[in-house]
């Protein structure tokens, strides 16, 4: 009789120290100082990053969010800094990143080092098959779960405080067996089962990160500016570890896209910037922009309104001018996630055909400029 076939048993999986990995990308080579002048970009882009800084101080002042969601490319890429410096001045009040830019961050602010050959290391079968990533990413997300810590607080007190502090298996078993409907005893349970299958011990655990100040996930932690996390399950390479568990990534996942709610209800006369980010953004975007529109009119209060939203890429648009609208679906720049989302989102959609640190470091450049001679003070 036939049966279904049964899931791969990842817990069998051969993984191997970091450090031995040829990884392709370091610290030194990529990191951005923005203390440095910025590459020069085209008069049309310069004016449109002029209006973007413009329209950044105009929100802060009236306190309403500006979000900066991003992909991995600006981590591999080195923006570190120049995010890092958008967050202190309290220009961003709110980061979203997808599962494989807190890998890089992360895999940085422990080892200097990130990326590796995809082509290469899938035929051998190591593709992100390496221990510290996957165990210290899980663990992070773990031992946040049972308080109430999204992915992107988890990860970023990890790295910040240098490692974590677990609870004993006996009080986790306690609160378990005491409270069985609490709200965290999932979480508790997810906890619990890692620390015996994986031998852990109560207390604090310590990994260095030599690098953290460099880490964008650390520094918002440390400036108490939310970094949310948007993953998908099997996207990342942390699926590729003994210790993977889809329910500790969603659950954190999950408490991310709520924040990521609290931020678009703050948006009226705000800006969201989508840097390199062509499918995460848009779509995490789009789905929390209708939650918030319908617990708005629920309570008779009008949608979200006056946003300015910019798309920046390095594709051309479909070679489509967006600020005409909508190309119909007989055009294939119809099918541009990154465009058409961001286009049907209310606000003002810019697209910005641009390289994304040389983007973010020319708008850092425009914001210092603007905001010190006028002695700006921004809202917390």
């Amino acid at each position: 009789m036939k049966t279904f076939p049964q899931p791969l048993d990842l817990s069998r999986l051969k993984v191997r120290p970091l450090a031995e990995r040829d990884s392709l990308s370091s610290l030194e080579k990529i990191l951005v100082d923005p203390a440095t002048p910025p590459p020069s970009c085209p008069p049309n882009i310069e004016t449109v990053v002029c209006e973007c800084a413009g329209k950044i101080l105009a929100a802060r002042e009236r306190h309403a969010s500006v979000i900066l969601m991003y992909g991995a490319h600006l981590v591999k890429n080195g923006a570190h800094r120049l995010v890092n410096s958008l967050v202190e001045n309290g220009w961003v009040t709110h980061l979203a990143t997808n599962g494989a830019g807190t890998i890089h961050d992360w895999e940085l602010a422990f080892l200097g080092r990130t990326e590796e050959s995809v082509r290469k290391n899938v035929a051998t079968g190591t593709f992100g098959t390496w221990d510290e990533t996957g165990r210290n990413l899980h663990l992070a997300l773990l031992a946040g779960a049972p308080n109430r810590l999204g992915y992107g607080q988890s990860l970023g007190r990890f790295i910040y405080d240098d490692g974590v502090q677990l609870p004993t298996t006996e009080s986790l078993k306690k609160f378990i067996a005491d409270e069985p409907a609490h709200a965290l005893t999932p979480a508790r349970a997810e906890l619990l089962r890692a620390m015996v299958k994986h031998k852990l011990l109560g207390g604090h655990i310590h990994v260095k990160h030599p690098w953290k100040e460099t880490s964008m996930l650390a520094q918002a932690y440390r400036h108490k500016v939310p970094l949310t996390v948007h993953p998908g399950i099997g996207y990342d390479i942390i699926a590729c570890h003994p210790m993977f568990r889809g329910a500790a990534i969603g659950r954190a996942a999950d408490t991310d896209f709520r924040l990521l709610g609290t931020a678009v209800e703050g948006l009226d006369g705000g800006v969201v910037l989508s840097v390199g980010s062509a499918i995460m953004a848009p779509q995490v975007f789009e789905k929390s922009l209708s939650c918030v529109n319908n617990l708005r009119l629920q309570s008779r209060r009008g949608i979200v309104r006056d946003h300015m939203i910019y798309v920046v890429d390095i594709q051309d648009g479909g070679n489509w001018d967006w600020s005409q609208g909508e190309p119909p679906k007989s055009n294939p720049a119809y099918y541009l996630r990154f465009c058409k989302s961001f286009a049907r989102m209310g606000g003002t959609m810019n697209y910005l055909e641009a390289d994304n640190v040389v983007f973010l470091h020319n708008l850092l450049a425009q914001l210092n400029a603007v905001a010190a001679p006028a002695n700006r003070t921004l809202p917390e």
